[in-house]
């Protein structure tokens, strides 16, 4: 196991701040690659910040970490949504980060690359960050779940699906340790690509406009549900025109299809990207259920796996 002192010493920590609208985070910052990404390409320039604290043009995929006054000893690594061309920090990551800290748990950021931005990975570069980024916790937490919002969902749900796909070549010691995580939460997700579900960006994005049946399979989260993925907690609002709310029903029978344990929150209205939720509304009630939830999942473990290529 590699020392956790020296793990983040290699990989250059720093810190800095972030102000964005009522939102002042002081956190550390941690590169996911020791040098060029796999692949190489990519943008140049600086970060693109809009109005609303969404990141383009990632030129350094990596993860913040947010700490809480009282630590539990249980990490969450959060991704943010943007159909893949865009990651919504500022509604999404940020807030739901500075809440769990209110739970104890130590969370994690993660920027990851966007396909469109000339990676030469191309739609493997934001798993690939996933699959670094779980692993770069895991290096420095007991136990780690992940929370991803609509295309972050895909991501994080693609990345539990498949810990034993090498989707690149080990570039350091911190690739030996195996990307598996302890619980899974999909929050207005994108699980499917498969028509007549294939519409969405992160379709678009991924498998491309001309995809075929197979490549919009190999990029859909149920086909890779296992006996072995880890418990999953899904929320999705009845109205979502973005990500239609059969994605959650999807991914609810294919867990209990293998009898992996999830947990559905149907939610009546809220549309597509309402992140915590706005008080009052029918949308808020799903981060309490989900820090219920998580709070019964502390107890248990899940298993180490490998995949087989």
């Amino acid at each position: 196991m590699i020392s956790r002192r020296r793990f983040l010493l290699g990989a250059g920590a720093s810190l800095f701040s972030i102000k964005t609208g009522n939102l002042f985070a002081r956190q550390n910052v941690i590169p996911l690659w020791p040098e060029t990404p796999p692949g190489g390409g990519g943008p140049s320039g600086a970060l693109h910040i809009n109005k609303s604290g969404s990141w383009s043009n990632i030129v350094c995929p990596s993860i913040q970490r947010f700490q809480p006054e009282k630590p539990n000893g249980e990490a969450v690594l959060i991704a943010a949504g943007g159909g893949y061309c865009w990651i919504g920090m500022g509604r999404e990551a940020w807030p739901v980060a500075r809440w769990l800290n209110g739970f104890g748990y130590t969370t994690y950021v993660l920027s990851y690359r966007l396909p469109g931005e000339k990676w030469h990975a191309g739609p493997l570069a934001a798993l690939q960050d996933a699959q670094r980024a779980i692993r770069m916790v895991r290096a420095m937490e007991d136990r780690v779940h992940v929370l991803g919002f609509s295309a972050g969902a895909h991501l994080l749900g693609m990345a539990a699906a498949r810990p034993g796909y090498a989707s690149y070549a080990p570039q350091d010691e911190l690739d030996a340790v195996a990307p598996s995580v302890d619980s899974v939460g999909l929050i207005y997700p994108v699980i499917t690509l498969q028509a007549p579900y294939n519409h969405t960006v992160t379709h678009r994005m991924l498998a491309g406009r001309q995809a075929t049946p197979q490549q919009e399979a190999a990029w859909s989260i149920e086909n890779y549900v296992t006996p072995a993925y880890p418990p999953t907690f899904l929320a999705q609002a009845e109205d979502d025109r973005i990500s239609p709310p059969q994605n959650t029903l999807i991914m609810r029978e294919a867990c209990r299809r293998k009898g992996v344990p999830v947990e559905l929150v149907q939610i009546s209205r809220g549309g597509h990207g309402f992140g915590l939720g706005q008080a009052g509304t029918p949308a808020a009630i799903w981060d309490q259920a989900y820090a219920l939830w998580l709070q019964s999942r502390r107890r248990r473990r899940v298993p180490m796996r490998t995949e087989a290529i």
